[in-house]
């Protein structure tokens, strides 16, 4: 099966980020498809360079781009972005800005787009 991942809410904070990662990682070992994932309000907050969290917590964007490099077309809503004052100088890699139209691009090549977060 072929998944698409939206994700609206910000990290550590709100437990959607860990639960979409944990979806993800179960559905890719399982051999499903993630056709790709988009991070939306405040869901964008979750693949800037600016955390910096303690050595013992989980690093949010680093997981993104680690699931990036394996692949994974993760998509920043650039309007979302904007409005939060991130851009690509402060994205991590294996991560890229673009319009709602990835969204409905992903929803269209997916068996099941699942949101994470209140919408």
């Amino acid at each position: 099966m072929k998944f698409g991942i939206l994700i609206q809410e910000g990290p550590y904070n709100h437990e959607a980020a860990d639960s979409a990662y944990n979806f993800i990682k179960a559905a890719l070992e399982r051999g499903h498809t993630i056709q790709g994932i988009f991070f939306y309000n405040d869901g964008v907050i979750n693949v800037t360079k600016l955390m910096d969290p303690p050595q013992d917590d989980r690093n949010i964007s680093k997981r993104w781009s680690e699931l990036g490099a394996k692949g994974i077309d993760i998509v920043v809503c650039i309007a979302a972005a904007k409005r939060r004052g991130i851009n690509d100088q402060v994205i991590v890699p294996n991560v890229r800005i673009s319009g709602l139209g990835q969204l409905t691009e992903i929803a269209i090549e997916s068996d099941r787009l699942i949101t994470f977060g209140a919408g």
